[in-house]
């Protein structure tokens, strides 16, 4: 049995909200911030990697 692949979102702020985007499926609004060396971010939730647009195709 596989483990699916967490979901990379590609977003257009340093500053971003997760909730795992499922409504009542989903977890607790966690904000998070972007690291201006990296520009990326994982959720401590849903393991969501939060890409921000300038690193796309970066990380």
């Amino acid at each position: 049995m596989s483990t699916p692949a967490p979901e990379i979102k590609i977003v257009d702020s340093f500053r971003v909200a997760c909730d795992g985007g499922e409504g009542a499926l989903g977890h607790p609004r966690v904000w998070l911030q972007i690291p201006d060396q990296h520009g990326w971010v994982e959720c401590p939730y849903c393991d969501a990697k939060l890409v921000h647009k300038d690193f796309e195709g970066k990380v």
